[in-house]
């Protein structure tokens, strides 16, 4: 059981009490590095096994999760406004303080995208993209050229600030489209799309994020891909964590956790043929690949080293 003598869970929990006591956690000198440092703190790969935190820092973990989420939605309406005064908010995109991120992780998740499919898809949804959509923009800007992006959020002022973002460009004006619903409620729709990203922080606690990937697994089409952000290790404070089991209806492909200042890992699946999930052997749980095993890579794009472990998936789920 990994508890408060940790030091790097110290460290977390003394940063949550300073989070959690400021005012508002929209940017500032005081926002600014208070997160930097829980950042700094979580980035290096670790051994911790958040599953095993005792309940009093599980509870803690819950409640930062919440507090980086609105931070980062803050962070992203702040910057999406400032890119809206300019004529070409595209042109601009550098001054987002995390845009090399951006950059680095749609390059790994378009790397992912082609390993696993044949064709480019023609029609992508985003769900939780948010007043800035930097994924859908930079995906379709330099990776996926031809694709239409559909991006669902919740919260209509953050679809107001995205399109925006995009209006004045001739071509991603004609391919983004920005529709206000919660995903539970797109129900035949979601049939149209090869591929089907969801935000990390769509679903920030582990019972939400399931039901939403059980809805995501009635409605996709058969043989659709669904990617998710996921974190491992100490970034686990930061971000909600998605395991192979949670993936019912879908059969796990690969999970890839980036070990460079690229936070969330990424797990592709593809969503299992009705037949198959009806059959005794896919009792709708994330199923066997014909090699009985799927993919964890730890990957980082600056040193471009890889190092693949192949683990048999009745292992994992055991």
């Amino acid at each position: 059981m990994v508890c408060e003598k940790d030091p790097l869970v110290q460290k977390v929990c003394e940063l949550y009490e300073q989070i959690s006591s400021l005012e508002s956690l929209k940017p500032c000198k005081d926002v600014n590095m208070l997160f930097t440092q829980l950042v700094v703190t979580c980035m290096p790969p670790s051994p911790i096994d958040v599953t095993k935190l005792c309940k009093s820092i599980q509870d803690i973990r819950c409640k930062l999760i919440r507090l980086c989420g609105e931070a980062e939605g803050h962070l992203e309406s702040h910057f999406s406004t400032i890119l809206g005064s300019y004529d070409n908010p595209l042109h601009h995109l550098n001054i987002f303080p995390y845009y090399s991120n951006y950059l680095k992780l749609s390059q790994l998740e378009f790397n992912i995208l082609t390993k696993h499919c044949s064709n480019l898809p023609t029609k992508v949804a985003f769900v939780g993209s948010g007043p800035l959509p930097l994924t859908s923009i930079v995906l379709a800007s330099f990776h996926l050229t031809t694709t239409s992006f559909h991006n669902y959020d919740i919260d209509p002022s953050a679809n107001s600030m995205a399109l925006q973002l995009v209006s004045s460009d001739p071509d991603l004006s004609q391919r983004m489209f920005f529709h206000t619903s919660d995903i539970m409620d797109i129900t035949n729709d979601l049939k149209d799309y090869d591929v089907v990203f969801l935000a990390a922080l769509v679903g920030m606690d582990k019972e939400t994020k399931v039901r939403i990937i059980d809805h995501l697994a009635e409605y996709m089409a058969p043989g659709a891909l669904l990617m998710l952000r996921s974190a491992h290790g100490a970034r686990a404070f930061l971000y909600p964590v998605v395991d192979p089991c949670d993936l019912r209806g879908f059969e796990v492909l690969s999970i890839f956790h980036p070990t460079d200042e690229v936070i969330n890992s990424v797990v592709i699946s593809r969503k299992i043929p009705i037949t198959k999930q009806c059959s005794v052997e896919y009792p709708l749980a994330p199923t066997k690949l014909p090699n009985k095993c799927f993919d964890i890579e730890m990957f980082n794009p600056l040193n471009h080293v890889n190092l693949l472990e192949e683990l048999d998936i009745e292992e994992q789920l055991s």
